[in-house]
């Protein structure tokens, strides 16, 4: 069977299933397409608060496929340039989109696997699924932002670690350092993702939106500029009908009903 990103509706919240069986879910270049696809409908769409990416059949990602790799040796460094531009595009379209992403992480999240789950907002992993940075594995170096998003995560010396040895880390480390929200028993993954996402698909998009785009920006900005940008999301928030309906509501002791 072809790579494929599989697409499907649980409710409010928009489930793409990473499909590659025969090379254990391992990415390619269409699923890289397919998934900013993907993306950019849903943002558009009311329908949708919110999206979970998992893996098909107990596998969440092995990573490159290291024979398309290896064919690209013999090719211009270009034709390897393009491809890992389509994983930083899908990736970047995944930091900026303005509703939650979770990873449900079973079996493995390897190489860009782990790259993959890291630039989701949340992550929700089996307690005896396994992370690595294998790269260094097989004498390659990081894509798919995956040293930006440790360096601003842990401290130097645990992502130097991650990213040099290349050790398998379990679910339960990774949770005690923070990478990891929520540990599930095995199989159960996805569905105490989708769980997770129920409770942010009741609460108001325009509010999420703004608190990711927020945490976005944070690094990049001295706290001047970025207590200018709380300012004018919280304004822009208080004035929006959902601020509205969520004060009513606490006042009123009722459950919010957000647009």
């Amino acid at each position: 069977m072809p790579a494929q990103l599989l697409s499907t509706s649980e409710g409010q919240t928009l489930v793409l299933t990473l499909s590659n069986p025969e090379l254990r879910n391992a990415i390619e270049p269409t699923m890289y397409w397919a998934g900013i696809e993907a993306l950019n409908v849903a943002e558009r769409s009311p329908d949708v608060r919110s999206v979970v990416i998992t893996g098909a059949g107990g596998m969440f990602c092995s990573g490159g496929n290291l024979q398309r790799l290896q064919a690209n040796r013999q090719q211009p460094a270009e034709v390897q340039a393009q491809s890992i531009e389509g994983l930083h595009q899908w990736i970047e379209t995944i930091r900026t989109f303005p509703k939650p992403v979770i990873a449900a992480v079973e079996g493995a999240a390897a190489g860009a696997g782990f790259s993959l789950a890291l630039a989701c907002d949340m992550v929700v992993a089996a307690r005896n699924a396994v992370f690595l940075m294998a790269y260094s594995n097989v004498a390659l170096s990081p894509d798919g932002g995956a040293s930006w998003s440790l360096a601003h995560a842990l401290p130097r010396t645990l992502a130097t670690e991650l990213l040099m040895l290349g050790e398998k880390m379990p679910a339960e480390r990774l949770h005690a350092l923070g990478l990891v929200n929520r540990l599930s028993n095995p199989g159960d993954a996805l569905n105490t993702a989708l769980q997770l996402a129920e409770r942010l698909n009741q609460r108001a998009p325009n509010a999420l939106a703004s608190i990711k785009e927020l945490l976005g920006e944070a690094p990049h900005q001295p706290l001047s500029t970025h207590l200018n940008s709380e300012r004018d999301h919280f304004v822009r928030n208080l004035h929006h009908p959902n601020a509205g309906e969520g004060i009513a509501a606490f006042l009123e002791k009722r459950s919010p009903r957000y647009e």
